[in-house]
């Protein structure tokens, strides 16, 4: 297969000239050698260290968010415990709500997809 030059004329030409001979070679450090995070112990030791982190955070935020829960259908329960049948408040399907968003939070977060 015969690649044909791109030829743009202008100030961009010199950009053009330089992308395409970037995409052409390989990435590499300043002492010319390809390095891969698995050769690099400490690039590993630190992925790590930021996973450890970052899943930290999520169980710190799936459990203040399930507290939440818990207060939000607690507060839900005595609502409707004091309405009857021919009335129901406006704040018991406002408290709903905020806690069917807030369930869905905590889901996602449970997936993973943080």
């Amino acid at each position: 297969m015969v690649l044909a030059p791109l030829l743009i004329d202008g100030p961009f030409a010199a950009w053009n000239t330089l992308s395409v001979a970037a995409a052409a070679s390989p990435q590499r450090e300043s002492v010319g050698t390809l390095q891969s995070p698995r050769e690099n112990p400490t690039v590993a030791d630190m992925r790590k260290h930021q996973a450890s982190k970052l899943n930290q955070q999520r169980q710190a935020d799936l459990k203040r968010d399930a507290d939440r829960l818990l207060q939000l259908a607690t507060e839900l329960k005595l609502q409707v415990d004091r309405s009857n049948e021919n009335m129901l408040a406006l704040d018991v399907v406002k408290k709903a709500e905020q806690i069917e968003k807030l369930a869905r939070s905590v889901r996602e977060k449970m997936k993973g997809s943080y």
